[in-house]
């Protein structure tokens, strides 16, 4: 029954999709040019041609294509995506003038009304040779006087336009589709040189109840979905470790989907992360997207990296536990999260810091009298209006808030999944810095 509704909600989203190609499609190939021209021609080849491409970046990873393949595909597969998005919401919003548009062009013109004085002249005047006419011809004189509205009446019969309806309507077609194109583009290349300029770091200020007075100010600078693929690679790794290393933080916290793919397509990728530096270490916990690219892998790839896994474990640091949770994905391996194992026998009147791919698991965590989880996961929504949706499955979608006792924080993440490409989500690594009340 699960993959029938699997195979189902596939085929909706092609269907969908391609739906949407084929009115964009409409809108901006045919009704902007010419039948049978060459623009058409390429129009209607790149309506094909760019869903097959994203249609490419998508499988080509989970299909086992050789690494160089999926990077061909990926960036103009996935970019194509991000201004799909946009492309579809201004020419939504362009269907609204349109229509206004076109209720003008097809309005009646308002009939003129003709002061007496002047329509009483006129008329016999009309009268006069349409009787002269009758009387040669031995017909009666027309009864009515059909008087032409506005300008027309004084200059005589209107020709047609020299450029022709058709044409009319297809400049609208075009003025229309060169600003949706710009708007589309626009967004997306900004939102790109975002992501490529590497995050921003956003400094927190926790409190904790029963922080010592000795560890206030401790400095873990959070860092989430770095997404190291065949569109991010070592140059994005380097930009995320030499961010980093300048806070120069206490202890640093990598909560998850590091990657997408294989230690043997993206190790000289992660490499970088062996120059991570904090007085008292790196952590690593999983993401969901660590099990679709062999999680064990990568935690024993980490390791050799310098960074310490915690898989539902836990470590007693000088002033506060931090623990780690694997993420739910590990639950389709049996290898999910276990919070008894990694809290289940702790002091709890020590601070505790729990490390978690995803907000959802608040609720253990409150459970477990955990003091602050940082997780990610949710990339804030990544394209607006996907804030939207990511509020929907997350507690949480950016930033801190408290759940009873338990304070949540999500980063946004450092990199991006599928297009590299955010717009109203901007990328962070995020220091939290733990305050005392004792302070």
């Amino acid at each position: 029954m699960t993959i029938a509704l699997v195979v189902a909600a596939v085929l909706l989203v092609l269907a969908l999709l391609a739906l949407v190609h084929r009115w964009l499609w409409i809108r901006l190939v045919r009704d902007t040019t010419a039948p049978g021209g060459r623009t058409r021609r390429a129009g209607t080849a790149l309506a094909f041609a760019l869903p097959l491409l994203a249609l490419a970046a998508l499988l080509a990873g989970r299909a086992g294509a050789p690494f160089w393949l999926q990077r061909t595909v990926s960036w103009p597969g996935y970019l194509w995506l991000a201004v799909l998005l946009y492309l579809t919401l201004a020419m939504l919003v362009a269907e609204a003038a349109r229509a206004v548009w076109l209720r003008r062009r097809t309005a009646p013109a308002p009939a003129q009304e003709i002061p007496a004085d002047e329509a009483a002249p006129a008329a016999g005047r009309a009268a006069t040779a349409s009787g002269a006419e009758s009387a040669g011809s031995g017909t009666a004189p027309a009864a009515t006087l059909a008087v032409p509205a506005g300008p027309a009446a004084a200059a005589g019969p209107v020709a047609p336009a020299p450029d022709g309806d058709g044409l009319s309507r297809r400049r609208f077609a075009r003025t229309v589709a060169g600003a949706a194109g710009a708007a589309a583009i626009g967004t997306v290349g900004y939102g790109t040189y975002g992501v490529m300029r590497g995050p921003r770091v956003k400094r927190v200020q926790v409190p904790l109840a029963k922080l010592p007075r000795a560890a206030h100010g401790f400095r873990i600078a959070v860092v989430s979905d770095i997404h190291l693929g065949p569109v991010l690679g070592r140059a994005h790794t380097m930009r995320i470790v030499d961010t980093i290393n300048r806070t120069q933080p206490d202890l640093i916290a990598v909560v998850g989907d590091l990657v997408d793919g294989s230690v043997d397509d993206l190790g000289s990728a992660a490499e970088p992360l062996r120059g991570l530096r904090a007085r008292h270490g790196s952590y690593f916990v999983t993401g969901n997207h660590e099990y679709f690219s062999g999680a064990q892998q990568w935690v024993d790839h980490v390791r050799e990296l310098g960074l310490t896994p915690l898989e539902n474990a836990r470590r007693a640091l000088p002033y506060f536990d931090l623990a780690g949770v694997n993420d739910v994905q590990g639950e389709s391996e049996g290898h999910g999260p276990d919070f008894a194992a990694a809290l289940g026998d702790r002091d709890r009147a020590r601070s505790s810091v729990l490390l978690a791919h995803q907000p959802v698991v608040i609720d253990e965590a409150v459970r477990h009298g955990v003091d602050l989880q940082l997780s990610g996961h949710t990339h804030g929504g990544q394209l607006w209006p996907g804030n939207y949706l990511a509020e929907l499955a997350n507690p949480t979608v950016a930033g801190l808030e408290r759940y009873g006792d338990t304070q949540l924080y999500v980063s946004r993440g450092a990199g991006a999944w599928g297009p590299p490409v955010r717009v109203g989500a901007p990328s962070d690594i995020t220091v939290v810095e733990l305050a005392s009340y004792q302070a």
